[in-house]
């Protein structure tokens, strides 16, 4: 599942669920939640809530689902060229967020006196206490962990709630239209008339939302075969024809392969 974009999209749509996650009251100040360039890597920063008011702190937001033992080296890097190149002169606190606990390495000696002074904190998303996951964004985090079984009961608690606590038309929408694509990216090999059965998808995949995440999710597959076709001798021209995708997409896909992948 693609969870840097949902987890995007939903401190997008729901900016007060970080504080909820670190159990503190919300605060005050407005925040707005955005991605930053970072000029020295040429590279982006995905998630950071910058606060209005320069006496809150920012936050760095990274998300993990798989395992990545440089993790932490990359993200506090990133961090610290952040804090160089912008200079915000306010305090700052690293938030991640680990699908689960099993996936993180031990935090390099070097980098643990800053868990010690609260500027790093770490969340595991599959020990979130249930009266955590009682409101509506914790609850929709809480779905993309939440096993394939359990899925449909969650789902249906939370399009309740939420048309039931929120009275923004707008934002209510929003809201349901995050706990769809949840659903839609978290079975991605289930046929429409399947995901209609499950989970009452009648009304919802008439959206042009439903028709995108399904037409990204279709071209991800495709994408993932190219490696494979082009260690079978095709080429580049011969891929685009067999996927029906365009020659430039392949190519780009070729050029970020290893370079072992491509000899």
């Amino acid at each position: 599942m693609r969870t840097d974009n949902i987890f995007y999209q939903i401190f997008k749509t729901l900016p007060e669920v970080l504080f909820e996650l670190l159990e503190q009251e919300v605060p005050l100040a407005k925040y707005t939640f955005s991605s930053l360039q970072l000029k020295e890597l040429s590279r982006t920063i995905d998630g950071v809530f910058i606060p209005e008011d320069k006496n809150y702190p920012i936050y760095f937001i990274e998300v993990q689902f798989q395992k990545d033992d440089f993790f932490y080296y990359r993200l506090l890097t990133e961090i610290f060229i952040y804090l160089g190149q912008y200079k915000p002169a306010q305090p700052w606190q690293a938030v991640v967020l680990w699908g689960k606990r099993s996936l993180e390495k031990p935090i390099a000696i070097e980098y643990q006196p800053l868990k010690a002074q609260n500027l790093l904190q770490i969340i595991y998303l599959d020990e979130l206490k249930p009266e955590q996951t009682e409101s509506v964004g914790l609850g929709i985090i809480e779905l993309v962990v939440t096993p394939e079984a359990a899925a449909v009961e969650k789902v249906e608690q939370l399009v309740t709630t939420a048309k039931k606590t929120i009275t923004d038309n707008s934002l209510q929408r929003e809201i349901i239209e995050l706990i769809e694509k949840i659903v839609i990216y978290k079975f991605p090999k289930k046929s429409n008339q399947e995901l209609e059965s499950m989970f009452g998808l009648a009304e919802w995949k008439q959206t042009q939302f439903y028709q995108d995440v399904k037409a990204e999710g279709n071209l991800e597959g495709k994408l993932e075969t190219i490696p494979g076709l082009l260690s079978l001798g095709l080429s580049p021209e011969q891929i685009a024809k067999v996927l029906e995708i365009s020659l430039e997409t392949v190519q780009k896909v070729i050029n970020e392969l290893p370079q072992s992948r491509e000899n």
